[in-house]
């Protein structure tokens, strides 16, 4: 593995409101050069505005990442995913939008500050940017524990949090999610606040053991990613597996009375 960026390539949309901007864009392309209602071009043109600005309004808005997540991003973008996979050194089909990216990952720095977290597990660190964004945050005698299971994208985060002043706040544990968290509980570790962003199907198992086993401390909470997961929660017709897991997980959630 390389941290020498070559060429970088720009994300597909994956969020809800990312897809469709994309899908009114491309109506509106497919309907300019057609003989309709101009007030109906028009209204499209508005509200391909209204959704395609609003992210990127956001990101503007937002606290700048630091210069090591910034670079982090231009290292994971630059990396072939997919020939990593057809060569045999990662075990997963990986690809960069797997990135928590600025947004979401300053709004998990401003979780850890508002809860003055001292410890914090992530469930899924991928190339670590959310891990990452998080240690910033942490006091310096703070700690987070990451969950990866692909050993190759574990050596590349970790590649990267060697170039941060935070990374050495951050400890990497390189088996299936369940293995660590099973070895967390038997030595009664507890984490102020838990990420969960990995296997979709493995979310209510992660709860349940997260609650089940005390691994939260008693104003700890659980932040969850792609509950929404491109909308096929809510969305009529066939939803991916992962659809699917996402949608059960919500309800199972929306359920618990925990």
């Amino acid at each position: 593995m390389s941290l020498v960026s070559t060429s970088l390539q720009s994300p597909r949309p994956v969020t809800p409101l990312g897809i469709l901007a994309a899908k009114l864009e491309a109506l509106s392309q497919q309907l300019a050069a057609s003989d309709i209602d101009p007030k109906l071009k028009s209204e499209l043109h508005q509200a391909c505005e209204l959704a395609s600005g609003l992210d990127p309004y956001i990101s503007h808005c937002t606290t700048p990442e630091s210069p090591a997540l910034a670079s982090l991003v231009r290292h994971t973008q630059a990396e072939d995913w997919s020939q990593r996979f057809a060569d045999r050194e990662t075990g997963h089909q990986l690809e960069q939008e797997m990135l928590s990216g600025h947004v979401e990952g300053q709004f998990l720095k401003f979780l850890v500050h508002v809860t003055r977290s001292q410890r914090v597990l992530e469930i899924g660190m991928f190339t670590g940017y959310s891990a990452l964004a998080m240690a910033e945050a942490l006091p310096d005698n703070g700690e987070l524990v990451a969950c990866e299971v692909d050993a190759y994208v574990a050596k590349f985060a970790q590649a990267c949090f060697n170039e941060s002043p935070s990374g050495h706040k951050i400890s990497v544990k390189v088996a299936p999610a369940m293995v660590t968290l099973e070895q967390l509980a038997a030595v009664n570790e507890t984490f102020d606040l838990v990420f969960i962003d990995a296997d979709k199907a493995g979310y209510v198992d992660y709860v349940n053991f997260l609650l089940d086993n005390d691994l939260l401390t008693s104003h700890g909470f659980i932040c969850v990613d792609n509950t929404l997961m491109q909308g096929q929660p809510y969305l009529a017709g066939e939803s991916t597996a992962n659809g699917v897991a996402i949608a059960t997980f919500n309800q199972t959630i929306a359920d618990d009375p925990r």
